[in-house]
């Protein structure tokens, strides 16, 4: 059901036609694509080839010497995030879900980036404040109702003009009805609104995939 709702948001042949003139995945990420498609229940939170390019492309962008990932499922996105560290970056990734975090750490080791890449296991709320960085990038892709917080934890240690990415800020389309229902929607809907109401960040709503937040700091 969820799924079906997510597919409706973008028009499929123009999602088709997206991939096929976008790079293409790596093979590093076309085999995390493929064995969590395969093998896992909750396949549907992959961010996926075109999701994943932006991300790449916008830590290329920024050549971030530190950046931070909340929710790291099985890897894909922090390996493309990976590709736009600095010379000396590193990426801190934390996972709630231990089987989920060695799968992901799997995969890291057989990148280029094996060495730069810290996988933390645990709720992000507790590892966050031990964190003794400051942040150029955050991507923000946990539990919903728990963005606000997260927001709160990192916003202090993102250095001025550093970004904040937010996925899945249409939460499969449920935020677009008139009544929002569902814990992890009304989190996304009271965090939309949150943002929104800020004056000392700018942001914009990529309409991508499940929807993406970009926010900058002022």
């Amino acid at each position: 059901m969820q799924k079906k709702k997510e597919l409706e948001l973008i028009n499929p042949l123009a999602e088709t036609y997206a991939e096929k003139y976008s790079s293409a995945e790596d093979m590093l990420l076309k085999e995390v694509h493929d064995y969590t498609q395969q093998y896992h229940k909750e396949y549907i939170m992959l961010s996926g080839h075109l999701q994943g390019k932006v991300l790449e492309m916008i830590s290329c962008m920024i050549r971030p010497a530190r950046v931070l990932e909340i929710g790291t499922f099985t890897g894909y996105s922090a390996l493309c995030l990976a590709k736009g560290l600095s010379e000396d970056g590193i990426l801190h990734t934390i996972e709630l879900r231990q089987t989920d975090a060695d799968k992901a750490r799997y995969f890291f080791d057989k990148s280029p980036y094996a060495g730069r890449i810290i996988s933390h296991t645990g709720n992000a709320s507790d590892i966050i404040p031990g964190l003794n960085e400051t942040w150029d990038l955050v991507f923000i892709d946990a539990d919903k109702p728990s963005y606000i917080e997260y927001f709160n934890l990192v916003l202090p240690r993102l250095r001025p003009k550093g970004f904040i990415l937010a996925d899945n800020i249409f939460f499969h389309g449920q935020v677009l009805e008139e009544a929002v229902k569902g814990k992890s929607a009304r989190g996304i809907q009271a965090f939309n609104d949150f943002i929104n109401k800020r004056t000392d960040i700018e942001k914009v709503i990529l309409t991508i995939r499940d929807g993406l937040y970009l926010i900058r700091k002022l």
